[in-house]
């Protein structure tokens, strides 16, 4: 009865379509965890995001949790996540991809966990970085270590929502710095982020890293937008 009465003043809402969770829900009611598009991203080498980065950096593999589409359910639960102050929501599904990516031969060999930092100043702003959230929950359930401190962003990019291919990596070039290299030197990086679309953040960060000696990359995110 208490908690009926805490609810009625203060409801649990899913992150995905808004309704109220029942008490054993927690962020994502139960028809939504089966009705959001998963991408099945983890069990598969040559999926669509791999190829997205075919020819222009070098990575072993990448899987994302969800198709991202405009309007949809997946968009809300990001909007939430990064507007909202849900940064909880960020642990929650990476605890949830972190169970399946543990069970799949293409990420058994990751050493530790990466999230795409924010600027300082958007850092400030926001309050939390979404990815850090989301690479902290990755990390439980992976039992791997998150390293905040190794890629550094120097300066902030604008808003990649408008551009073109060629302008979002414009936008991003040399934007990151690796600090304490020798920490990642020979280490297999999972590099994760929210939302891929283009992928030129990634491409970047990704270049960075690998000047280190003997590093690979892999690459997980919340969600895929496949076409852009």
């Amino acid at each position: 009865m208490v908690s009926d009465f805490f609810t009625l003043f203060y409801p649990r809402i899913c992150a995905s379509c808004a309704g109220n969770l029942s008490l054993n829900e927690d962020f994502i009611c139960v028809s939504c965890q089966f009705k959001l598009p998963k991408t099945q991203y983890s069990i598969t080498k040559d999926n669509a995001l791999c190829k997205l980065f075919w020819g222009r950096t070098n990575i072993e593999t990448a899987a994302a949790y969800y198709y991202f589409n405009n309007g949809s359910k997946v968009q809300h639960l990001i909007h939430q996540l990064k507007y909202k102050g849900q940064k909880e929501l960020g642990f929650y599904l990476g605890e949830k991809y972190g169970q399946e990516l543990i069970l799949s031969p293409l990420f058994k060999s990751i050493n530790v966990i990466i999230p795409i930092p924010l600027h300082p100043q958007k850092l400030k702003k926001r309050g939390y970085n979404q990815s850090e959230y989301f690479a902290k929950g990755l990390s439980k359930s992976m039992q791997k270590q998150v390293n905040t401190q190794s890629l550094i962003r120097l300066k902030e990019s604008s808003t990649q929502t408008k551009k073109t291919r060629y302008e979002r990596w414009e936008n991003v070039e040399n934007i990151f710095s690796i600090w304490h290299a020798k920490s990642l030197k020979n280490k297999h990086v999972l590099l994760v982020d929210d939302v891929i679309t283009t992928g030129a953040t990634i491409e970047a960060a990704t270049n960075t890293l690998l000047q280190i000696e003997g590093v690979k990359i892999s690459i997980a995110s919340i969600a895929f937008a496949e076409k852009v």
